[in-house]
C-alpha cells in the first residue's frame, strides 16, 4: 500500500518479541509511513479470564492467581538481546506481579547493557502495586495505556480482585504524579479506537453501566489537557517521532483533526458526544463528515 500510495495512517509496526534474533533491522528502514523496529512480548493475559498474574489471589478464586505466559528467564533473555541490538522492546502486562516482574527485567537489563536511548514501553499495566507506581518513573518507563477499558472493566473487575486492589487500578493520575510518561491509545479492535472516547473515559471515569455517575475510582481522574497530552504530544515519544509529530508546529508532519466542539472548553461529561468534521494527513484532506 506504501508502495502506491495508498497508506492514510502512519504506521509502526511491531514485531513478537520472540522472534528477536530474526529481526536485522533497527530504524534504518524508516520513513514517515512505515517503520518498524520494535519488538512486543507477553507477560501474562487478561483480568476477565484469570490470565493476568496477581501477587495474591483473585478474590472470587481462591488459590488462583493468574499465570505467567512467557518464563521469566526466557522474557529476560528475549529483552536482554534485543536491547543489545537496538530494538525497542514493548510488554504486555496486567497484573500486579506481571508488572512487578517485569520492572524488575527492565532494571536489570538496562543496567547490563549500559544506558541508551531505549524507551522500554510497558503496554496496559492495569493494575499496580502501589510501590511500583513511582518505580515506571524512577526507571524511565513508558506506560502505554487504554482509558476506555477502565470504563469497561469499572462494570466487574471489583468483583474479582476486591476493593484493595482496585485503589492502583488504571492509575492515570498517579502515574502522572510520578513524572511517568503517560500514553494513550485505544487497543483496538479490543475497544472502539475513537480517541474522543478515551478522553471521555480518562476525565469523567464514569463506567459504561452508569453506576458511576461521579467516576470509577476519581481519585484517578485527570484533565483533558492531560489526556489530550497523552493521545497527541506523549503519543509520538514512545515510537521515537516527537520531532516530527505529536504537536502542531512549523516543520512537523501535520497530522491534525478538525473537531464540532472544543475539548478544553466543554463539560467532561459531553465529550462523548464531539464529532471529527475533518481528517487532515500530512496536511491533505483525508476525511470530511457528510
Amino acid at each position: 500500500m506504501k508502495e502506491t500510495n495508498e497508506l492514510s495512517v502512519r504506521i509502526y509496526a511491531i514485531n513478537p518479541l520472540n522472534h528477536w534474533d530474526k529481526r536485522n533491522d533497527t530504524f534504518k528502514n524508516t520513513d514517515k509511513w512505515l517503520k518498524t523496529g520494535a519488538l512486543k512480548g507477553f507477560m501474562d493475559g487478561c483480568l476477565g479470564c484469570h490470565t493476568a498474574v496477581f501477587v495474591a489471589d483473585y478474590t472470587d478464586k481462591a488459590g488462583d492467581r493468574g499465570f505467567f505466559i512467557n518464563d521469566k528467564n526466557d522474557m529476560k533473555k528475549w529483552i536482554s538481546k534485543a536491547d543489545k541490538k537496538g530494538l525497542q522492546v514493548l510488554v504486555h502486562a496486567i497484573g500486579d506481579d506481571a508488572n512487578h516482574v517485569l520492572l524488575e527485567i527492565f532494571e536489570a537489563v538496562s543496567n547490563e547493557n549500559g544506558p541508551r536511548d531505549r524507551r522500554f514501553r510497558v503496554e496496559h499495566a492495569q493494575h499496580l502495586l502501589k510501590e511500583d507506581i513511582s518505580k515506571f518513573g524512577s526507571l524511565d518507563i513508558i506506560v502505554s495505556v487504554q482509558p476506555y477499558h477502565a470504563i469497561d472493566d469499572g462494570r466487574w473487575a471489583e468483583e474479582l480482585i476486591g476493593a484493595e486492589r482496585i485503589k492502583t487500578t488504571y492509575a492515570f493520575k498517579s502515574l502522572l504524579e510520578e513524572k511517568v510518561t503517560l500514553v494513550f491509545g485505544s487497543d483496538w479492535p479490543v475497544a472502539p479506537a475513537s480517541p474522543i472516547l478515551g478522553i471521555y473515559a480518562a476525565t469523567t471515569r464514569r463506567t459504561l453501566d452508569h453506576a458511576n455517575p461521579k467516576g470509577w475510582i476519581p481519585e484517578e481522574k485527570i484533565t483533558v489537557l492531560q489526556a489530550l497530552n497523552a493521545y497527541t504530544k506523549n503519543a509520538a515519544f514512545p515510537s521515537f517521532d516527537e520531532q516530527e509529530k505529536g504537536t502542531l508546529e512549523v516543520g512537523k508532519l501535520a497530522d491534525f483533526v478538525v473537531l464540532s466542539d472544543n475539548l478544553l472548553k466543554v463539560n467532561p461529561g459531553t465529550i462523548k458526544n464531539i464529532e471529527v468534521l475533518q481528517t487532515y494527513v500530512g496536511g491533505k484532506l483525508a476525511y470530511m463528515k457528510k
